[in-house]
């Protein structure tokens, strides 16, 4: 099913997931309550308005829509090549998550809205990436008491080591769980959320097995002996 954008100033087509949870209208990013599909998000500037961008999430076959568990957050929507990586193996293990575009810089109040509402609306883990000053993670981090991990992304003249270590130098008492830099920090984001997740969900915990004993099976083993024969 083909999923929608929503973009600053135009109209959302439903409540967000905050002012269902409370009731409230607010300028709070709308969260996905479901599995949204990967691909191309339309680009904006820095220059266009703060408010963050949804990508919103195709309908379950389910009369009730699964809750999201995971959310995937990032600065920019030029970032969804690398973060939507992550959001891949979140759909491969079964996983009802949302991907979110929400700024520490340009939209700072909405930011710590969602950060402080993510536990209400049955988030239970938060992956921010982020690039440069990468003070995204750290920012949501300091709003929540979920565990956030933190996938610094590659951009800029450093190449993401500036953002690998504005993420993970957090100060004592604000952790941020950091993984590496760009499509691997992604993907093992979503892998490490999952192993979390699966600590009480013994399905998950079966899947994530199933995907180690793949990808043992995957390695070729020995391909040459040398000296022949031995």
């Amino acid at each position: 099913m083909t999923s929608k954008t929503t973009t600053a100033g135009a109209k959302p087509s439903a409540r967000s997931a905050f002012e269902t949870a409370t009731g409230k209208s607010t300028k709070a990013p709308a969260a996905l309550s479901a599995k949204p599909s990967v691909g191309k998000a339309t680009r904006r500037s820095a220059n266009e308005s703060a408010k963050p961008l949804v990508r919103a999430a195709p309908k379950r076959s389910r009369k009730e829509t699964a809750r999201a568990l995971v959310a995937i957050l990032m600065g920019s929507s030029s970032d969804l090549d690398v973060m939507g990586e992550g959001a891949k193996v979140l759909e491969e293990l079964g996983i009802a998550h949302e991907v979110v575009v929400t700024s520490a810089h340009r939209s700072p109040l909405e930011t710590a809205r969602y950060a402080e509402s993510a536990r209400d609306r049955g988030l239970q883990v938060l992956i921010v990436g982020a690039g440069l000053a990468a003070h995204l993670a750290g920012a949501v981090a300091a709003h929540t008491t979920l565990p956030v991990l933190g996938v610094p992304l590659e951009s800029g003249p450093l190449r993401g080591m500036d953002a690998l270590l504005a993420t993970v130098q957090m100060p004592a008492g604000v952790p941020v769980g950091t993984l590496a830099i760009g499509t691997a920090g992604a993907r093992n984001a979503a892998l490490l959320a999952a192993q979390i997740l699966a600590l009480s969900d013994s399905r998950l915990a079966r899947a994530l097995k199933g995907r180690k004993a793949a990808m043992t099976a995957a390695v070729g083993g020995l391909l040459k002996r040398f000296p022949e024969g031995k």
